[in-house]
């Protein structure tokens, strides 16, 4: 028999302008869930002593702001009542989570194996799924791709990125093979922004979603671009009044779908896109087909999942500030009220439902639609025994937007396979620590998914770069090249990196240290090599990522890679980093520690912080103009 479900924490995101109080009903007992003083749209709250949920069901009262006019607004008392049996079979991890309307709802539990601790900092969604029996494997390399490196053209897609010789294979290698691309589909009038949408969300030039012209779109034809081999998109040019056939075709096509047995070739999530309509503009939210279509939507998508774009939010926000310039909250209750409300009636049902502008001042909610699509996909399209789903994996890989979601899923993909147990050397039987450390490299790069046609971050110039990051471990204190803080960072100051040339320290690269090339039994110190290339790798990456936010449509470039490189080699982070893991101690009893360091390091709460001040040291050059490794730049 199941043990109770023990209720460590819950958490209620985008509530802001619905949500007045929330209280939480359980075994008898009532809890107050307090909204953040960090963060106004969160409602949370951590139990010291975990609450049981096992007979009686757990119930959260709501007070939420319903608009009944323009400038006022009544509060409605909502129920949400979830079961024992319910949040059980749809468990991810420790976590179960819920769309309620626009508000996501997450409760998490304390592992069943334990009783009267806490749960991990790391969120449970991605909590380490169990260790999966290791296939014989052939070696990942083929001539073909050598043929086109050396030829100094891109690599195709199809051509896999390189392993090492070991044999070893990726753990993103079979996910991707089951589902190589993000597959959405985007239903929209022409004119309402959706251009704009894909190209910014998924960092893409030629999206073009046929250029918004009416009648242009075939919801058949696959967008695919080379900017990005993770995202395959179906455009709908959505209902235009007069025009009933369009709903047969999104109807028939979606049902299709449905039916398909390869995962790949489902859909993997729907945006509905509207425009907002400005008052007194005579504008109008929905055609009588599309009312129609949302009607049925339940019927016809099923568990897809799906959400309601509100676009061009800017204009409202412009129209709002004219109209009342006094009432900041004024936009959010017309939305709620000419939009939200609308569907909501008619559907019988709260639907997940966002705002997005595609003005840069509006990036939010951009941010919002990317993270509600990927904990619905996450819901939608599970794995057994809580290890990854390929279509959560491509829909990380493919949004270029939200960096902390590559982090995660990359900690996941490690957690299911070479990250687990990494202390024993029965996990890499008669390997070297570079073919341990090249499967690794290779699977955390894999999620990041840059525009790199060239496949420079999989090169062996990158992992050796990065594998010489890791021997700064063994240097003795205080005779590494890093910058101190009153150097680097001190208000006022020009960062001293800005000042020399960037000088990789490739010389050093060519001969590594003879740990590189041991088996992976015989030598010491393993735990702590693993830590620091798995880390050091990721912040590079968080690094490079918003390095070139600004250009990721264009081919990433060996400048832009070393640095970002340079950035972090010389900071503070990389410093207190491998002091943090120097003084680590492996307790030999502890069955996961080295993977729970791992995972309570890489997503600090301080990482946009210090991405920041390691991108404050970087000199301004151009990021697309690519030289070889080690050469200066000009």
């Amino acid at each position: 028999m199941a043990s109770p479900l023990k209720l460590s924490y819950i958490e209620l995101q985008n509530a802001q302008g619905i949500i007045e109080s929330v209280e939480l009903q359980l075994n008898g007992s009532e809890y107050s869930i307090t909204q953040s003083q960090y963060n106004s749209d969160t409602f949370s709250k951590a139990f010291d002593m975990p609450l049981t949920l096992e007979t009686e069901p757990l119930s959260l009262s709501v007070s939420r702001k319903r608009s009944w006019c323009l400038c006022c607004y009544k509060t409605a008392q909502e129920t949400i009542t979830f079961r024992s049996v319910d949040v059980r079979s749809k468990l991810d991890g420790q976590e179960f989570h819920h769309v309620w309307g626009n508000v996501f709802i997450k409760l998490r539990f304390l592992p069943q194996t334990q009783s009267g601790v806490t749960a991990s900092g790391v969120s449970a969604k991605f909590e380490a799924p169990q260790p999966t029996i290791e296939q014989p494997v052939i070696p990942h390399s083929t001539p073909a791709q050598d043929t086109f490196r050396s030829a100094g053209t891109p690599v195709p897609a199809n051509i896999p990125a390189p392993a090492n010789s070991g044999g070893l294979r990726p753990t993103t290698e079979a996910l991707i093979e089951q589902c190589p691309r993000f597959r959405v589909l985007v239903v929209g009038k022409s004119g309402v922004g959706k251009s704009t949408l894909i190209n910014r969300i998924f960092g893409v030039e030629t999206a073009n979603v046929a250029r918004d012209q009416p009648g242009k779109a075939d919801i058949e034809q696959e967008f695919t671009s080379p900017q990005n081999d993770r995202l395959i998109l179906h455009d709908s040019k959505g209902f235009e009044a007069g025009d009933a056939g369009n709903y047969e075709i999104v109807k028939s096509f979606i049902e299709k779908r449905k039916k398909e047995p390869d995962i790949k070739n489902q859909l993997h999530a729907v945006w509905l896109c509207f425009q907002i309509p400005i008052p007194t503009y005579g504008e109008r939210l929905l055609e009588d087909a599309a009312e129609a279509f949302l009607r049925i939507r339940k019927e016809v998508l099923g568990n897809t999942p799906t959400i309601v774009v509100f676009t061009k939010h800017d204009r409202l926000v412009s129209f709002m500030k004219q109209k009342m310039p006094g009432d900041p909250q004024a936009g959010q209750r017309y939305l709620e009220e000419a939009c939200v409300q609308p569907i909501q009636e008619f559907t019988g049902e709260n639907i997940a439902n966002v705002a997005v502008s595609s003005k840069l001042k509006y990036e939010q909610g951009l941010k919002d639609l990317i993270s509600l699509t990927q904990d619905m996909v996450s819901m939608s399209f599970t794995s057994p025994e809580n290890q990854v789903s390929p279509v959560p994996l491509a829909a990380a890989g493919a949004q270029r937007m939200l960096p902390i979601l590559k982090v995660e899923l990359s900690i996941a993909v490690g957690k299911q396979r070479y990250w687990r147990l990494m202390g024993a050397s029965a996990n890499f039987p008669g390997y070297t620590m570079q073919d341990c450390l090249c499967v690794i490299h290779t699977d955390i790069v894999a999620v990041w998914n840059f525009y790199d046609p060239y496949r420079h971050l999989y090169s062996e110039e990158f992992r050796n770069l990065m594998m010489k990051m890791v021997e700064e471990l063994d240097a003795p204190a205080g005779s590494n090249v890093h910058l101190s803080s009153s150097d680097a960072f001190s208000e006022g100051a020009i960062p001293l990196l800005a000042l020399t040339p960037v000088i990789l320290p490739l010389k050093s690269c060519v001969s590594l240290g003879k740990w590189v090339y041991d088996s992976y039994q015989r030598l010491q110190g393993v735990p702590t090599k693993f830590m620091s290339y798995i880390v050091d790798l990721t912040h590079v990456l968080e690094i490079l990522f918003s390095l070139t936010a600004s250009m990721r449509a264009k081919k990433l470039t060996r400048t832009a890679i070393e640095l970002a490189y340079n950035a972090y080699y010389a900071s503070e982070w990389m410093t207190h980093t491998h002091t943090d893991i120097r003084y680590f101690q492996c307790p030999t009893t502890a069955r996961d520690a080295v993977l729970d360091k791992i995972t309570s390091m890489i997503p600090s709460g301080d990482r946009e912080v210090r991405v920041s001040r390691a991108l404050e040291t970087i000199p301004r050059v151009d990021l697309e103009k690519d030289k070889e490794w080690g050469q200066q730049v000009s």
